[in-house]
């Protein structure tokens, strides 16, 4: 019998072999994990040097369950899609020509998952730190199957829908980030065009990818595919339920993005805030196929687990204190910085760092509630009108920023609950 410690379901499998090893779930959290270098001595170092140590604190990041299993979600994708791409098969030739189109009417399941979440909650940062993990980007076979000479293999590609949500903007898109990660100029042909057509390029893009075996294919900015009614509109929404009027920016990228996940048999990971979401569940007739994979909602901290609150993430982040007398973390602490940011883990650290800055500048070798106080009311006090507004939890008050409308998260719960 195999002995589980080595056991590989996928060996033999020339795509997933530089996927490097299967990783347990504590191995995952120590991978994602990032907590910066703390220097010796770091919490008596002069001003004006601590301020620039200060701001690693941008890197911090602790990884939360959802994220554990959102890596687990893109892995399984990857190497599951790739086990019916296996390239010594006559069939996943006819899948990569198109010819299984026509010829083959059983095919591998679609693979898709979704990442929901309000602006700064971490679900694209998340997103990019699992696909990272990865040993390689691109990967060049020094001999492949069928072909003569070294093959290209592109294991991911992340790319932001364009705030137009047109088809020929997001075809640019791709292109331009497929020919960076591979280092290549394969479309600059098309790129150059005076005149460029939506359709077309996308197929030519999927076609491309497809004959370079992609493991998965991330859209950001999911929502930017729609258009939202007019802030007027919105403002005078008289509950949650009255939800503002969705409309969609073209029909031709939405189609498009069907058929790469239907037909040319790539993965897709689809991202973005909650009015995006509720878009494209109620646009989209076999939405089901989105979440196949997995559902997975970013939620900002809460009042409701202060314990959980402070062993996550701000335990770690207080160790972080560029002064010689430190602030105590406790319940106390932890309801006002929830307070003040509304939960949202961007903010927070930017709250963080904004308040050691002040403490910095003052020059008392000591961290107080004032200093946080103080930072919210003035490094962040863009954002301050949004926190109000989220902790208001009033929808008329929400309604005035496009990434705090609620989505339908029940919608997503019953799709993931169906045997």
């Amino acid at each position: 019998m195999n002995n589980p410690a080595v056991y590989d379901p996928y060996q033999g499998n020339q795509l997933i072999e530089p996927l490097g090893p299967l990783r347990s779930r504590k191995e995952v959290m120590s991978i994602l994990t990032d907590l910066p270098k703390r220097p010796k001595g770091f919490d008596s170092l002069p001003a004006h040097i601590a301020l620039h140590e200060l701001l690693r604190l941008r890197d911090f990041h602790v990884p939360s369950a959802v994220e554990v299993q959102l890596f687990q979600s893109i892995d399984l994708m990857i190497r599951q899609n790739y086990r019916y791409l296996n390239p010594v098969e006559p069939r996943t030739w006819a899948t990569v020509s198109g010819e299984a189109i026509q010829r083959n009417p059983v095919r591998a399941p679609e693979f898709g998952a979704a990442v929901e979440g309000l602006s700064g909650t971490g679900k694209t940062q998340a997103v990019l730190r699992c696909l990272n993990t990865y040993p390689q980007q691109v990967v060049t076979h020094s001999t492949f199957p069928r072909i003569v000479g070294p093959h290209m293999q592109v294991v991911w590609l992340s790319v932001d829908i364009p705030a137009s949500g047109r088809s020929a903007d997001l075809a640019a898109a791709l292109m331009i980030a497929w020919d960076k990660a591979t280092g290549g100029q394969r479309f600059r042909e098309t790129l150059s065009r005076r005149v460029r057509s939506g359709m077309p390029m996308l197929e030519e893009w999927q076609q491309v990818a497809s004959g370079h075996f992609l493991g998965v294919l991330h859209l950001d900015e999911i929502q930017n595919l729609f258009k939202l009614s007019a802030l007027r509109k919105r403002s005078k929404r008289s509950g949650a339920e009255d939800a503002p009027e969705l409309s969609i920016v073209e029909d031709q990228a939405l189609k498009w993005i069907l058929t790469l996940m239907n037909t040319w048999q790539i993965p897709l990971l689809v991202s973005g805030t909650p009015d995006g979401m509720r878009a494209l569940t109620r646009r989209m007739s076999n939405a089901e196929r989105i979440a196949t994979s997995g559902h997975h909602l970013f939620r900002t901290f809460s009042s409701n687990d202060l314990s959980g609150f402070r062993e996550l993430f701000l335990d770690p982040l207080g160790r972080y204190q560029f002064v010689t007398k430190k602030l105590t973390i406790d319940d106390e602490l932890a309801k006002l910085i929830l307070q003040l940011t509304a939960g949202i883990p961007r903010v927070i650290v930017a709250l963080w760092i904004g308040a050691q800055r002040i403490a910095l500048e003052r020059d008392k070798g000591d961290l107080t509630t004032a200093d946080l106080k103080k930072a919210a009311a003035t490094y962040l006090a863009p954002v301050a009108p949004a926190v109000g507004a989220l902790l208001s939890n009033d929808p008329k008050r929400m309604a005035r920023y496009e990434d705090l409308i609620p989505g339908e998260v029940e919608f997503w719960t019953q799709i993931m609950s169906r045997p």
